[in-house]
């Protein structure tokens, strides 16, 4: 079964319809299941509001398993500090995918911000 993490930074590529965003779609679609903190809809809505477009993201996040940590992650955010100067959202995200407790060679994280395919890589992330 082909897993990923994706980030943010994906989805608003895909609903802006950035350049390389079909082709990312389609990456998207190869994987059976995709995960994601639910950050990630704050993060999509706000960047939609900011750009004027009133669409309703459901589509794109209808793709998603959501990652609802029920504890603190305090031991991902101290594995995944380290790796690289992360912001907070993008910490957020690199400490959910960690709490999977999945093999992070089997989990391939998705995201088009270098720091944070960086340090993800660097977790042993397929990126």
């Amino acid at each position: 079964m082909k897993l990923a993490y994706v980030d943010t930074s994906c989805l608003v590529a895909i609903a802006l319809g950035e350049s390389g965003s079909a082709s990312l779609a389609a990456r998207l679609q190869r994987f059976d299941r995709l995960f994601s903190s639910n950050l990630l809809e704050a993060e999509l809505r706000s960047a939609l509001a900011r750009e004027g477009i009133a669409e309703d993201p459901g589509a794109l996040t209808s793709w998603i398993t959501w990652v609802y940590p029920n504890r603190p992650l305090t031991v991902e955010f101290k594995r995944a500090l380290p790796a690289g100067r992360l912001k907070g959202a993008e910490l957020w995200h690199i400490a959910c995918a960690l709490s999977l407790s999945l093999d992070e060679k089997q989990l391939s994280f998705l995201t088009l911000d270098r720091p944070q395919r960086e340090a993800a890589a660097g977790l042993g992330f397929p990126t």
